[in-house]
């Protein structure tokens, strides 16, 4: 019986381990950052009594698109991430799960999505995902190893998920979706930028042409990351200016911005890789404030 047993335990962990492998290639922390924007965009872009219903729906149809996104992104760069050591262990690189596998799984996810968004919500919301899958896998994605101009590439489809949650809600596109747009936009340059310098050995392994690569010294990417910042800080006021949000949600973007602006000066005065990664946090933790700071100004 012992035997028995033992191989039943096996058995188990070796599927805990392939649904873990699975669950990575759907990039769960990236999607998380997805559903919180699209949140965002419906619930700003609400008008009238606030359907809960129809906000999961349009998350569910989020995480399925995101997740499939990611899926196919790692499909379709798995012999660059076998190259560079951030990635080498990714489940596609590091051979624990079939390359078929995953562009099935991912195909199935990001249609099932877009379908979803489509026939549930409306085919607004389910254009601007498919449009969100198009230019992230086929334009973004072989863009960087061709062009460093692929963050602004990849910007378009990171900015998308608002102006997708908006649709959801009103069923066309606001200008307030615009403005939410615009700080996602914009936000992504110096989070971007600070990884670029963190792994810009790594990047040049694997073939990828990011701004760092070209830029030893690393003055130019440090002067990109302070402009963005700083045109950032700036632009985070217009929602509040255009009468979306209230006092709470303009002090959190003063101080938010303030903070990584300076983070921001502070690795454009002194390139080390200490300040690049406290300047990467710094995006981590301005993003969700931001967001949350304008979530509750919507419901108070």
């Amino acid at each position: 019986m012992k035997p028995r047993v033992e191989a039943g335990a096996v058995d188990v962990a070796l599927s805990w381990a392939r649904l873990m492998d699975y669950l990575a290639l759907t990039k769960p922390r990236i999607t998380v950052f997805v559903v919180l924007s699209t949140t965002v965009g419906f619930v700003v872009g609400a008008t009238g009594v606030f359907e809960t219903a129809r906000l999961l729906h349009t998350l569910l149809a989020t995480v399925l698109v995101a997740s499939g996104s990611a899926v196919l992104n790692q499909f379709l760069e798995r012999n660059t991430d076998a190259r560079m050591s951030r990635t080498a262990n990714r489940p596609l690189p590091a051979g624990r799960l079939h390359n078929e596998e995953a562009y099935l799984f991912g195909l199935l996810l990001s249609g099932a999505g877009i379908l979803y968004m489509g026939l549930q919500i409306n085919w607004l919301a389910g254009f601007l995902a498919g449009l969100t899958t198009v230019i992230y896998l086929f334009l973004y994605t072989p863009l960087k190893r061709r062009s460093t101009h692929n963050t602004a590439v990849g910007a378009v489809a990171g900015a998308l998920p608002p102006m997708g949650g908006w649709a959801a809600a009103q069923g066309e596109i606001g200008g307030g979706a615009w403005l939410l747009f615009g700080i996602l936009f914009l936000w992504q340059f110096p989070h971007f930028f600070s990884i670029a310098w963190i792994y810009r050995d790594d990047y040049a392994r694997g073939g990828f042409k990011m701004i760092s690569i070209d830029d030893p010294a690393g003055r130019r990417t440090a002067t990109q990351i302070g402009v963005y910042s700083a045109i950032l800080l700036a632009f985070s006021f217009l929602p509040w200016l255009a009468g979306l949000t209230g006092l709470l949600y303009a002090a959190v973007a003063a101080a938010a911005g303030i903070c990584l602006l300076y983070c921001a000066i502070v690795f454009v005065k002194v390139r080390t890789l200490e300040n690049a990664r406290r300047l990467l946090r710094s995006t981590l933790v301005y993003l969700p404030l931001l967001w949350i700071a304008l979530l509750f100004d919507t419901f108070l």
